[in-house]
């Protein structure tokens, strides 16, 4: 379990989180996750309103699934949760920063975060090593939730 409780709001809250955010032509709005304490930015995805509203409402991360065309509660398959800390919307409206407790990996590769490549004397290289095997994870699914 994370080591404090997730952070949820009132209908009211979410309401006015939503006012604010300027989804594209698709109803989505990419959405950053944050490690709360870090700062470390583990992922990108994307929220439509339906995932805005329930991370908000039940302090589970929620995104929408563009391969999917579904809601993707972060950890479903891969029990690699993230527990919502604070809510923020930039000031164009159109990013929101989730700031999480992550509970395992944040990433279906089994790294911390999806960020893990970078350009090193010329060539693109890993430079983070993978801490689950995702062969090994929920029989060989850790998966892109």
């Amino acid at each position: 379990m994370p080591s404090s409780a997730a952070t949820t709001y009132p209908a009211a809250a979410v309401d006015t989180m939503l006012a604010a955010i300027k989804f594209d032509a698709q109803g989505l709005v990419p959405a950053i996750a944050q490690q709360h304490g870090s700062g470390e930015v583990l992922m990108m995805a994307y929220m439509d309103r339906n995932a805005v509203a329930e991370t908000m409402r039940t302090g589970r991360v929620c995104y929408w699934s563009r391969s999917r065309q579904a809601p993707w509660r972060k950890g479903d398959t891969s029990g690699h949760i993230q527990s919502l800390v604070d809510f923020r919307v930039d000031c164009d409206g159109d990013t929101v920063l989730v700031l999480v407790e992550q509970e395992g990996v944040a990433c279906h590769t089994g790294r911390h975060n999806c960020f893990f490549r970078a350009v090193r004397d010329g060539r693109l290289e890993e430079i983070a090593p993978v801490i689950v095997d995702a062969m090994n994870v929920n029989k060989g699914k850790l998966g892109k939730d």
